[in-house]
């Protein structure tokens, strides 16, 4: 007997061991999962942190006797474009650490030949004698013929003639030229032609080059051919003017909203898009941003921050990044700041070894170059231009008028300004998540009392399993029937809820007063739980009430129409207001908060009750001073995972909304939520782009806040607790 004791009692231990050792092995796989998971998210957005710098890569010359024009990315196999002592421009690769010529362009030496840039991309233009213009993108030139194949046109295919821009400027003014330049835009080409009596201008619409608008001007010492606004910005006198493709002839006005002193010396930097110029000024040593701003005397420049340079330290250029908020300044000293181009942070300042007069960036490679010389160096960790004042701080942006906070991505054009602000994203989540949680805690905790504390065990039995089994239904059924029924009869809707919500607290002490003396009248056995009965029939009378006949009864009375006024209050359609996506978002947060206060109330202990009642106290004081005392810890913390579980949802949001991220706390504008951001994004973000890690930022936040909320619950519902069973 002792000896099937003790075999008996090893065979135990040995399973508890081995069911030990399985229990924390899946646990340990849990923690592990975990601890992967939070790594990523932080490997992915920590490139944000970084500070970028720049790395010297090579320095390449060309032959004495040439110049280089503008700068290619030769790393990649794109040209730069080289001028030659023979009246002809080169198009340069790299071939084994050197500069070769691959392919000449080759003109009568009376003709006019320059580059021009526009998107990244290079330009040859060429001007016969008669003023004939050919503009000629140079990637149909890049052939990798040897440089004496001549035939640069004849080789062309018809569909790369068609890329081609011809026109033809007066050839008298061609004549009397002094000087002159060329601007491109993807609508429009605007030449200046500088002469004796003044600055003659010409734009032609590049899809029809027969349109063409002529302006004439004074002679000036400084001026900017912006294609991309529209306009011309000209130095008249000590202002700055400006003169709109859409003015009446050579009308000038103030260029910028408020007065600037001009100076010959200043110079100015058009970016890409040619909608924000950098204004340089030797005199103080600063160069400022301006963007385009549109009012009711059109569109003119504001200046949205300046940057302050060393003691005689001047701008020689101004290169902006294809895809990220990125601008490299190069100064006469040996410098190249890396700004971002929003906020104005200088988030790098770089000594370089080797001299350039201009910059070009091409990807993650800046290039700089001088007559002879091309460097190229390359750019690291530039996704750290992103700063946390561009993140979370109101930004003078692109055509607005003042700072703000704005979510825009970029289009899926290069050189577009991003506008990355977190806190329309933020404001949406909170904002959404606490009205859930005003609409559920009622609703959650209301049913939890009745079917705690005020229900017999049995009708507990039937409700409690009811309500729980609420939250298996799918948020996305809830966000699809949202979208379906409730969006569209939102604005009918939102007055019938708030009629409903000032006349409910009449309706339910009716109730309470009636049903009393009307259960007595019943059979006995049907008496408990007709107070549910008759609250379950007066909240839906009144719903038919709210819905069908209160709004044009108060509508009539007060000569209104509400949903006419509803509507202009808000910049966004009513069905996508925040209400209705609190609402749907309260309807799916309810049964979590139910269940687990339920539990809570249920689990009080008999005997304070009893204790209660045996004093004197009436049910009612009874719940106040003792279940919901007791049961405090676990109501707050039901409360605030139900706030988690708003603040995380996805479907909800996204169906629900309009996903329009404004910043806004109004209840009857649209948001759009971290959440529902990261679901439209992060399919369509470019892996390791600065949006990539910024989207995984915001996964981090979600974290991180979801990590505080449950343990800020914890914490409270211990010390509750603690005061509690203390007092």
């Amino acid at each position: 007997m002792s000896f099937d004791s003790d075999s008996i009692n090893k065979k135990r231990q040995r399973n508890d061991k081995w069911s030990r050792y399985v229990v924390t092995g899946f646990g340990g796989l849990v923690l592990l999962t975990l601890v992967i998971l939070i790594t990523h998210l932080i490997s992915q957005a920590l490139p944000l942190a970084y500070i970028p710098s720049l790395t010297p890569i090579a320095t390449h010359s060309v032959d004495n006797g040439q110049r280089i024009l503008r700068a290619g990315d030769v790393v990649n196999g794109q040209p730069i474009l080289v001028r030659k002592q023979d009246c002809r421009l080169s198009l340069s690769t790299l071939s084994n650490n050197t500069l070769l010529s691959q392919h000449d362009y080759i003109r009568p030496c009376e003709y006019e030949l320059t580059t021009l840039s526009l998107m990244g991309e290079n330009f040859i233009v060429d001007v016969s004698p008669n003023a004939q213009v050919r503009i000629l993108p140079v990637r149909y030139f890049n052939t990798g013929k040897s440089a004496t194949g001549q035939n640069d046109i004849a080789d062309l295919s018809q569909s790369q003639m068609t890329n081609f821009i011809a026109f033809a400027l007066p050839k008298k003014r061609w004549e009397q030229r002094s000087a002159w330049r060329i601007a491109l835009s993807a609508k429009w080409v605007v030449v200046a032609i500088e002469h004796a009596d003044g600055l003659w201008v010409r734009w032609i619409n590049r899809q029809q080059p027969t349109n063409v608008i002529d302006r004439s001007f004074a002679s000036s010492p400084r001026y900017l051919l912006m294609p991309g606004s529209e306009s011309v910005l000209i130095q008249s006198g000590s202002a700055l003017m400006i003169n709109r493709l859409r003015d009446e002839g050579s009308t000038l006005s103030n260029a910028t909203r408020g007065v600037i002193a001009f100076n010959s010396d200043m110079r100015l930097f058009g970016l890409e898009k040619q909608r924000t110029f950098f204004l340089a000024n030797p005199l103080n040593q600063t160069v400022s941003r301006w963007v385009v701003v549109r009012d009711e005397l059109g569109s003119r420049f504001e200046k949205t921050y300046e940057l302050v340079l060393n003691k005689n330290e001047n701008v020689l250029d101004v290169a902006e990044h294809a895809s990220m908020n990125l601008i490299a300044i190069l100064t006469n000293k040996h410098r190249i700041l890396l700004i971002n181009r929003v906020s104005g942070e200088v988030v790098t300042a770089q000594k370089i070894k080797t001299q350039a007069n201009a910059l070009a960036w091409y990807g993650d490679k800046l290039y700089g170059n001088t007559h002879n010389s091309l460097t190229i160096w390359q750019g690291n960790d530039l996704s750290g231009i992103t700063t946390w004042s561009s993140l979370f701080s109101p930004q003078h942006y692109e055509g607005y008028h003042d700072d703000e906070t704005v979510w825009q991505t970029t289009s899926a054009s290069d050189y577009q300004e991003a506008k990355f602000s977190l806190t329309p994203l933020l404001i949406g989540s909170i904002k959404a998540s606490l009205l859930a949680l005003l609409i559920a805690i009622p609703v959650a905790i209301g049913a939890a009392i009745y079917t705690a504390f005020f229900a017999k065990s049995k009708l507990r039995n039937v409700l409690k399993p009811a309500i729980e089994l609420l939250e298996a239904i799918p948020s996305v059924l809830i966000g699809f029937i949202a979208a379906i029924w409730l969006s569209p009869k939102a604005e009918q809707f939102l007055f019938s809820f708030g009629f409903f919500l000032v006349v409910i607290p009449f309706v339910l002490i009716g109730v309470a007063v009636v049903q009393r003396p009307v259960a007595e009248l019943l059979p006995k056995r049907f008496r408990h739980g007709a107070e549910l009965l008759f609250a379950v029939g007066g909240v839906f009378v009144l719903g038919y009430i709210s819905v069908e006949l209160a709004p044009s009864l108060i509508f009539s009375l007060l000569g209104v129409d509400g949903f006419t006024l509803l509507a202009a209050e808000s910049e966004s359609p009513i069905g996508k207001t925040t209400i209705v996506v609190a609402l749907a978002l309260g309807v799916a947060i309810s049964p979590s908060i139910y269940s687990l206060a339920e539990d809570a109330i249920n689990g009080v202990p008999n005997d304070l009750k009893y204790a209660s009642f045996a004093l004197g106290a009436t049910r009612l004081q009874t719940l106040l001073h003792v279940v919901i005392h007791v049961a405090l810890p676990g109501i707050v913390a039901a409360i605030m995972l139900g706030f988690g579980r708003a603040f995380g949802e996805t479907m909800i949001v996204l169906m629900v909304t309009g996903n329009t991220p404004i910043s806004s706390w109004g209840l009857i504008e649209g948001l759009r939520a971290l959440t529902a951001n990261l679901a439209i994004e992060l399919p369509e973000a470019d892996v390791s782009s600065a949006h990539y890690q910024i989207l995984f930022f915001t996964a981090c936040i979600l974290f991180a806040f979801t990590f505080l909320v449950n343990t800020a619950a914890e914490l409270m519902r211990q010390r509750i607790k603690g005061r509690v069973f203390i007092g």
